[in-house]
């Protein structure tokens, strides 16, 4: 038994190529390199970067000439801090982009109080949210759900470090006040293993509430230095921390396990923020996918 293949579907995220929270990490990387590399290594999809054009037609245009499209986008809320209304128009904005993208998912990604592009410690000093600003952004995560679900998608909240929402707690805490059909997860192996939490916990209580993968691997020795030394999450992105699926520490063969017992329709979606410039992204992109062949068939 394994994936199906008809409605299970590779991508990379250009966050290898460039990097959005230090545009300068990967400056050089032009978008049509980033996305011929990707398609080069055998993927068929990817997210969106800072080098993409910003007109749907340009983009998809690009992308369909390599036989690739957009997967989800990253999108930030601030609904405990702004008033709901800002974040819904944006939100819808969003939504509009992606369904000219032919795309059916939104990572949602709560930024109020997020120490990840600061130079702060991130295992040490990240925000603890008050009950109030629990049921502010669960109340408002099911709203923009419900919007999200009227229009075709599935909006697939995103755990992270450095924001109020990363260690496994808060990750279940969030399912557990949110509305099933509405909210969903965007799972990602390695913040949940610089969290110092089991991914796979998540992944086996909330099986039915993952709409999005992100396989990303951690190398053991960095994530230890990042804890002695108390790195920001930045530091620890810049001293490779992070890698692709099969370099570091993080148990894929449990977690592809889980997925495909549980019949998982989606995207697995490499993202391995590293600086290009140490780690040729090129490479990474086509171990990542050698290593997926070899996992899962796919």
């Amino acid at each position: 038994m394994g994936f199906q293949k008809d409605k299970v579907f590779l991508g990379i995220a250009p966050i290898g190529w460039t990097n959005d929270d230090m545009p300068a990490l990967g400056s050089e990387k032009t978008f049509e390199q980033c996305i011929s590399e990707m398609a080069l290594a055998g993927f068929t999809g990817c997210e969106i970067g800072n080098k993409y054009p910003k007109d749907s037609s340009e983009l998809k245009e690009a992308l369909d000439l390599r036989g690739m499209r957009i997967a989800s986008r990253w999108f930030s809320s601030f609904l405990i801090t702004r008033p709901y209304e800002e974040t819904e128009k944006e939100f819808i904005r969003e939504l509009d982009f992606l369904k000219k993208m032919g795309a059916d998912r939104i990572n949602v990604s709560e930024q109020s109080y997020s120490i990840q592009g600061k130079d702060i410690p991130v295992l040490d000093e990240k925000v603890q949210y008050t009950g109030e600003e629990w049921e502010k952004l669960c109340t408002g995560l099911n709203d923009l759900g419900k919007i999200a679900a009227d229009r075709g998608f599935l909006l697939c909240f995103h755990h992270h470090m450095g924001t109020g929402v990363q260690s496994v707690e808060e990750t279940a805490y969030l399912l557990e006040h949110t509305k099933p059909g509405s909210v969903y997860l965007c799972f990602d192996s390695g913040h949940f293993t610089f969290a110092g939490e089991d991914p796979l916990f998540i992944l086996k209580k909330y099986t039915d509430r993952i709409g999005h993968v992100h396989l990303k691997d951690v190398r053991a020795e960095q994530l230890k230095k990042a804890k002695e030394e108390h790195w920001s999450f930045l530091k620890a992105v810049r001293e490779g921390t992070f890698t692709v699926p099969g370099d570091g520490c993080v148990d894929f063969d449990s977690i592809f396990e889980i997925l495909i017992q549980a019949g998982y329709e989606g995207w697995l979606l490499v993202e391995a923020e590293q600086d290009p410039a140490k780690a040729n992204p090129f490479r990474y992109a086509k171990m990542a996918r050698g290593f997926i062949a070899e996992k899962t068939g796919l």
